[in-house]
C-alpha cells in the first residue's frame, strides 16, 4: 500500500505576526522550525520516494527539515512548482489581518478568506487556487502513487485545502471550513486506484 503525506509548512514569520502572506516569500519562524522538526521525527521511519513542494521558501524549508531527519529515505526526488503555492492574497499580502478587518469590516475579510469563489482584491479565490493545484496533483503526484512511490507534499493551507477537497470529495461549501494546521502531517493510503484518509 502506497502512502501520501500532506503537510502544511511550519509557522512562518508572517503567520506569527498575523499577516496575510500569500505568495510573499517569508522564512519559517523559530516555532515553525520546531514544528517541521517534530514532523520530521514523526515521519523518520517512513520511506519517502518523492517530495513535492511549492516555489516558496517556507514550504521548501519545511520539506528539507523533514527529510534531514528521515532515517530510511536514502534516494528520493524533490520537485518544486508554483502550482503548489499558497493562494495569492493580492492587495492584502503583508497586511495585518486584524487591522484589515478594522478597515474593511470583519465580515468582508471573512468573505475574502473563507468563501470558495470570491477573491480578495488582485488575488485568488480558493476556486482559482484549485484550478492549478488539482491538475498538478492529477498530472504529477497521482502517477507516482500509481507507480508505488510514497509521496510527501509540503505546501500551504489553501493549496492543500483544495487538494484535500479533491481527494476526499468534499463540497465547495464544506471545504472552506476545513482547517489545515501548520506542521501536522495528514496521512493517506493509495491502493488500487483509491485514496483513503488514514485516521
Amino acid at each position: 500500500m502506497t502512502r501520501l503525506i500532506l503537510i502544511r509548512h511550519g509557522q512562518s514569520i508572517w503567520n506569527a505576526e498575523n499577516r496575510f502572506t500569500g505568495w510573499t516569500n517569508v522564512e519559517l519562524s523559530e516555532k515553525g522550525k520546531i514544528e517541521a522538526l517534530e514532523a520530521g521525527k514523526l515521519l523518520s521511519q517512513i520511506s519517502i520516494n518523492s517530495v513535492h513542494t511549492s516555489d516558496l521558501i517556507r514550504a521548501q524549508r519545511t520539506a528539507e527539515i523533514i527529510m534531514e531527519h528521515n532515517e530510511v529515505s536514502t534516494d528520493y526526488s524533490t520537485y518544486f512548482d508554483f502550482r503548489l503555492n499558497e493562494r495569492n492574497y493580492g492587495e492584502l499580502q503583508g497586511l495585518n489581518k486584524k487591522e484589515t478587518a478594522d478597515k474593511h469590516g470583519a465580515e468582508q475579510v471573512h468573505i475574502w478568506r473563507r468563501s470558495f469563489d470570491i477573491a480578495p482584491p488582485g488575488g485568488e479565490s480558493l476556486k482559482m487556487t484549485a484550478e492549478r493545484t488539482i491538475p498538478y496533483f492529477i498530472e504529477e503526484i497521482l502517477p507516482e502513487l500509481e507507480n508505488g512511490r510514497n509521496v510527501l507534499v509540503a505546501a500551504h493551507g489553501n493549496s492543500l485545502r483544495s487538494i484535500v477537497m479533491h481527494i476526499e470529495d468534499i463540497s465547495s461549501e464544506k471545504i472552506v471550513g476545513v482547517e489545515i494546521p501548520t506542521g501536522i502531517p495528514r496521512f493517506y493510503h493509495y491502493n488500487d486506484g483509491i485514496i483513503t484518509k488514514n485516521e
